[in-house]
């Protein structure tokens, strides 16, 4: 852990900040880092293999001179339906105008477009929704040929070669990895990646097998379930329980669905998770007036502090730090706000209720965890250590939202890593985990160094014995000396 940075000031919601020309820089990583990023995401929808891999490299090397964990994210493109390019790019496209989209990749006068999905004609229908330039442009089918479809303009805008499509309500057989995310997912399984999230899912099934890809190259990455579908709405309850966390991709799921109803669609999709005990993210637009401000707008504030108020375990920031002008800024205002909000949060809480039962986590490890942030709270301790060899407890402990300060310790530079999406919980490398009382010595050297604890003050520890298999059985109460 950063030595410029005490433990007790960290935000316990994480920041997820996005890599691109404005901070892939190692000094700009390495200040981004400062101000209170803990996982970074590579879109692999831009850029090469090349870049890709010194972005890595340059994150390894910041984490390492920074000296405590951080996450990396890669997000695979997923099947995004692009129009193709454009007989007079851009296009102005007029209210009642009407298009026809015929197979190829240009078009050959100015009312043709086309698109990069072969089957697009195929599975579109009559009175099906057409949505371009996210959600900019919209229009409705008409009537459909054996190689073409005709489509009425009935909101108005610009389009230009190669612009998202999205198409709500449309069944389409498109898969859920292309070649070039199974390429990209592989190279994440063989580079240690953290995590690895999925666009567009439908189905729980693709969850699952993009895991089974990821273990079958002997990859530890927790994979991250994008919503942004309405299939994927559909299939909420079962996507949540198949995946290791969720995103809120607020992007495409505002054009998929009237964007009226992406608010209350995001506080279901936190709901669930929070019930389901999976991490979720909010992301898109959070703070996008700092692209080329150094202040958010008001509404965007408040977005942020919502979406902390549902529950979020993470906020992600995606063009203010990959392209804005004010990456560094951005970060930290989204600092700002977390603890703003934190401190609200902390304020009004009340004791947690005694958690559900849950199909994937031990029922003692859950009582326990439960039990040991009750003994915690009784004594006032200041510090709960979890000790951990996959993450499982501390996530646990990550969505009892209690405000008792956290650290997560392993033997496993993959989980403490991993830890860093986790509510509340500091990851803290370097902890002799098999031996409790150099354990003890080293929480107590530290914290002393840190000025979180001191002489007198009670530490809870979280642990396990051989007498339960796969169960953390053992709570510890330790007073520093």
């Amino acid at each position: 852990m950063s030595h410029t940075e005490p433990f007790q000031h960290r935000t316990r919601t994480k920041t997820v900040a996005t890599v691109g020309p404005a901070c892939r820089h190692p000094e700009m990583l390495a200040a981004l880092i400062q101000a209170g990023v803990d996982v970074f995401r590579v879109n692999m929808a831009h850029g090469s293999r090349s870049e890709h891999e010194q972005v890595v490299a340059a994150v390894r090397q910041a984490s390492a001179d920074a000296g405590r964990p951080i996450a990396i994210l890669v997000d695979l493109a997923g099947p995004k339906i692009r129009l193709g390019e454009l007989f007079q790019d851009p296009t102005e496209c007029a209210v009642g105008a009407e298009y026809v989209f015929v197979r190829g990749t240009k078009a050959s006068h100015a009312h043709e477009l086309v698109s990069n999905y072969e089957r697009l004609i195929d599975e579109l229908s009559p009175d099906n929704a057409v949505m371009l330039a996210d959600g900019t442009v919209s229009m409705t089918v008409l009537d459909k040929q054996l190689d073409s479809v005709r489509c009425c303009v009935t909101g108005g805008g610009t389009i230009r070669s190669r612009q998202g499509i999205n198409l709500p309500g449309a069944k389409l057989s498109v898969p859920a990895m292309s070649d070039d995310d199974l390429d990209n997912a592989v190279w994440a399984a063989t580079s240690e990646i953290d995590f690895v999230s999925l666009s567009f899912v439908r189905t729980p099934t693709e969850i699952r097998q993009l895991k089974e890809l990821l273990r079958s190259h002997g990859s530890r990455a927790l994979v991250i379930a994008k919503i942004e579908k309405r299939e994927a709405l559909e299939n909420l309850e079962e996507i949540v329980a198949a995946t290791d966390a969720v995103m809120v991709a607020r992007g495409d799921l505002g054009v998929e669905i009237d964007v009226s109803q992406t608010p209350v669609m995001q506080k279901r999709i936190i709901a669930t998770c929070t019930r389901l005990r999976r991490p979720v993210i909010v992301a898109t637009q959070m703070l996008d007036s700092m692209h080329h401000s150094r202040r958010p707008t008001r509404a965007e504030v408040s977005d942020v502090a919502n979406a902390i108020l549902d529950g979020a375990d993470a906020c992600m920031l995606s063009g203010e730090t990959a392209i804005g002008q004010y990456p560094r800024e951005a970060v930290e205002m989204m600092n700002r706000i977390m603890r703003s909000t934190e401190q609200e949060l902390q304020d009004t809480a009340t004791s947690a209720a005694s958690p559900a039962p849950a199909r994937d986590v031990h029922p003692i490890t859950l009582a326990v965890t439960y039990g040991a942030a009750q003994i915690a709270e009784h004594l006032d301790a200041k510090l709960v250590v979890i000790s951990t060899r996959s993450g499982a407890t501390a996530r646990v402990k990550a969505k009892q939202r209690d405000f008792i300060p956290t650290i997560g310790v392993s033997d496993s530079e993959a989980t403490l890593r991993q830890m860093c999406l986790y509510w509340g919980i500091t990851p803290l490398p370097g902890a002799p985990v098999h031996d409790g009382p150099q354990l003890r010595q080293f929480i107590d050297d530290w914290g002393r160094a840190d000025g979180c604890i001191t002489r007198g003050d009670c530490v809870v520890f979280v642990t396990g014995s051989e007498f339960v298999p796969k169960a953390h059985n053992l709570v510890i109460v330790h007073e520093v000396e």
